[in-house]
């Protein structure tokens, strides 16, 4: 469960990276610059890879393997939450100069529900072995769900929950000034701004339903899992800015992250006749995602008459 020392190295770096990004670069709403993201973007994967050279050397060789696997897959399967993103910004014509507010909160909110999500699932696994094979089929039904699912349009106004709050406390119709709630003659109500992060927020839930389980078929260490989330989770916000516009480049991703899903599945199915070592899913989920990117590179998507580009915050 990795050691007090390593909690607390983790804890000081994670806390200190957000009050810098919170207290420092964001003291007010402003339109983040594609160079302002990129080299944010630089700073997480590279504070991301080298805190496995910390894991590697404080728990060992199979720790390490095991976290730069686990932080592959979160980065990977992250990239879905981007296009997802831009459809619910687009959808309720956020400002780009409240995007990084909202994106700022909605990783606060996913870091401790991925918390409750890896511990109580870790639990569950250590009391109900049985268990590894129900999520080893939820990966596979994932990865098969991801490719034949893939292009469905999204309409965040349907998600329940915000049917629900609209219920329970009235929305203006416009921004205040980035603020979530405002009171106006007494009584209290919700901007727009807020109903962008409760879609955010239940989007990401349902991301943390697929993408835990995902990276326990590589280890049940509740520190890996929870560091290797943390490091993914925290550049997704520079990384949505770098490349909001540049997603639909990428289209043979999403089959590579179907393939990554399906693979740890049978991984955790045929966990109790061969355990495939940690190596081994590296290996595959790397070559994976190499594959995927020089294939959409190399064979790019036709571009269709009238099909709207993706707006670019650049």
């Amino acid at each position: 469960m990795g050691n007090p020392m390593a909690w607390g190295v983790f804890s000081l770096l994670i806390l200190g990276m957000l009050a810098l990004d919170l207290g420092i670069f964001r003291k007010d709403d402003h339109e983040v610059t594609l160079r302002e993201s990129l080299l944010w973007t630089a700073v997480w994967i590279v504070l991301g890879l080298l805190f496995g050279v910390f894991v590697y050397l404080t728990m060992g060789l199979e720790a390490g393997l095991a976290y730069w696997a686990g932080y592959l897959i979160e980065k990977s399967l992250s990239m879905d939450n981007i296009f997802v993103f831009q459809v619910v910004f687009t959808y309720f014509a956020v400002p780009p100069r409240y995007r990084h507010k909202i994106l700022f909160w909605g990783v606060v909110g996913a870091l401790l529900m991925r918390a409750l999500f890896i511990f109580a699932g870790v639990a569950l696994l250590n009391a109900f072995h049985w268990l590894i094979y129900a999520f080893g089929g939820l990966l596979i039904f994932t990865g098969v769900r991801m490719v034949t699912e893939h292009g469905k349009s999204i309409e965040p106004d349907r998600n329940p929950i915000v049917r629900l709050f609209k219920r329970v406390l009235p929305v203006l119709p416009s921004y205040k000034d980035g603020r979530f709630f405002v009171r106006e003659k007494g009584k209290l109500y919700a901007t727009p701004l807020f109903l962008v992060l409760i879609v955010v927020e239940s989007t990401d839930l349902l991301f943390a339903i697929d993408s835990i389980p995902a990276i326990m078929a590589i280890t049940t260490d509740p520190f890996i899992i929870y560091t290797s989330n943390v490091f993914a989770l925290l550049g997704l916000r520079a990384l949505y800015f770098a490349l909001a516009g540049l997603m639909q480049l990428f289209h043979y991703l999403n089959y590579g992250l179907s393939f990554i899903l399906i693979f740890v599945g049978i991984k955790m199915l045929v966990s109790g006749v061969y355990k495939i070592p940690v190596w081994v899913a590296l290996v595959v989920v790397v070559l994976t995602l190499a594959v995927s990117i020089f294939a959409s590179l190399r064979w790019p998507k036709p571009v269709e008459s009238g099909e709207p580009a993706l707006e670019h915050d650049g």
